[in-house]
């Protein structure tokens, strides 16, 4: 099976990219799940329902998120609905939401680090804890990987390759070059990349970013304009072993 796993999701421009670009993906790759990190889709920053219901409409299958879900509060209860939207695993007990969702022989996991991100609870013992705990493990399992450090994504790789089909950064907005698949079959990137703005700074104006770093005075960001790059990752894993035999960089530009 093929799974599509899509960058973050910036804002209007990005929601409005995937839902050009994405059927067109989903039939030239014969693609099983897409899946796309939703966490700064409203406005730049958060997740509303109704933006989660925008990209769900435009073909998404499964919504992962990170460290921003929080920005809009009426997401709070919708995480804990139904719908298709997870948030790291490895927040602390009895926080909202889930973090993984099964469908079939498909478990996405959404996990975040804790390197320059946050005090969270250790994703790797979280990730231990869930793999062992199962009832009935499904054969392919993904990972969004939601952490600012490079060091700590590829230590995550290392540490669950054999375990799970792919282990796929998000966060920084970068796409790295490092696609492989490691020695015992888990599929691995540093960072998928982002939907959002090329002439930007990871998605948002950049004159505000700038003047930010000059004088170190906080404020709000907005979402630039112009092109979009989509950045996007395809895996695809044997529905057996779930162990990964190919991965491909997809990136793509909407005017």
């Amino acid at each position: 099976m093929k799974i599509l796993v899509i960058g973050d999701v910036i804002g209007k421009p990005g929601r409005e990219a995937v839902k050009e670009i994405l059927p067109r993906l989903r039939d030239e790759y014969e693609i099983t799940l897409a899946i796309a990190n939703g966490e700064n889709a409203a406005g730049g920053i958060g997740l509303t329902p109704g933006t989660a219901q925008e990209l769900f409409d435009s073909g998404i299958d499964v919504i992962t998120t990170g460290n921003h879900v929080w920005a809009h509060h009426e997401v709070i209860p919708y995480l804990d609905s139904a719908a298709a939207v997870i948030r790291p695993l490895n927040y602390p007990p009895m926080t909202p939401g889930r973090g993984y969702w099964i469908k079939d022989n498909i478990m996405v996991v959404n996990i975040i680090g804790r390197t320059f991100v946050g005090d969270f609870d250790c994703p790797f013992r979280a990730m231990d804890k869930l793999l062992g705990e199962l009832d009935r493990k499904p054969a392919v399992i993904i990972v969004d990987f939601h952490a600012e450090a490079t060091s700590e994504k590829v230590a995550m790789g290392r540490y669950l390759d054999g375990r799970v089909s792919a282990v796929l950064g998000t966060h920084t907005h970068i796409g790295t070059i490092d696609t492989c698949i490691l020695p015992k079959g888990t599929a691995y990137v540093t960072e998928i990349g982002m939907v959002g703005p090329i002439n930007s700074v990871i998605g948002v104006e950049v004159s505000a970013v700038i003047d930010r770093f000059l004088t170190q005075i906080p404020k709000r960001f907005s979402v630039a304009k112009g092109q979009v790059s989509f950045d996007a990752i395809v895996v695809e894993a044997t529905d057996n072993s779930g162990k990964a035999i190919d991965i491909k960089r997809v990136r793509q530009v909407v005017d």
